[in-house]
């Protein structure tokens, strides 16, 4: 069975100091397997993420495409047939 890597001095995640022998981090309980690895917090340091990537709330549902005329415009519509109908017959 290898040898465990000893823990950095500091947590990467949280910054609390770690001792020599723990085998997880006493602050936030992170370890190995959950990334306060000297090697895996370099690793990903240079990728220069947008803050969109870090952004924690969901982004707001496209609106809808609308599929023709409003409600609304289809009676103004409506009423005007009916005003220019009764003019021609000459009932108004």
């Amino acid at each position: 069975m290898p040898d465990r890597p000893s823990p950095p001095a500091e947590c990467a995640n949280c910054g609390a100091a770690i001792p020599r022998s723990a085998q997880a981090c006493p602050a936030c309980g992170a370890d190995e397997r959950t990334g306060w690895r000297d090697s895996t917090a370099t690793l990903y340091d240079g990728l220069d993420l947008p803050d969109s990537a870090y952004a924690d709330e969901a982004a707001p549902p496209a609106p809808r495409p609308r599929r023709g005329p409003a409600w609304y415009w289809w009676c103004v519509a409506v009423a005007l047939l009916i005003f220019f109908a009764l003019a021609a017959l000459g009932l108004r």
